[in-house]
């Protein structure tokens, strides 16, 4: 999660190598994902799902945080 974005903060998915030591680990079917406890604040609850769909393909996230969202999906406020 960054700020940005026409609703404010927008998600941000990304290869790293290295866990720094205060990251939240999860892991999920062999995926492991990580986040910095900041953005963990904004994120509880989210589901990462991936669809291939006719609208395209890709990954989207339903974060019941989320207090409006932009049009496009890929920003929102809490």
């Amino acid at each position: 999660m960054v700020s940005g974005g026409c609703s404010g903060l927008s998600y941000k998915l990304d290869f790293d190598s290295e866990e720094k030591p205060k990251d939240q680990v999860f892991e999920d079917n062999g995926v492991k994902i990580v986040t910095d406890m900041k953005s963990l604040l904004y994120l509880l609850g989210t589901m990462l799902d991936f669809s291939e769909g006719l609208s395209g393909k890709g990954f989207f996230f339903n974060n019941p945080n989320a207090a409006r969202t932009c049009a496009c999906g890929e920003s929102f406020a809490v």
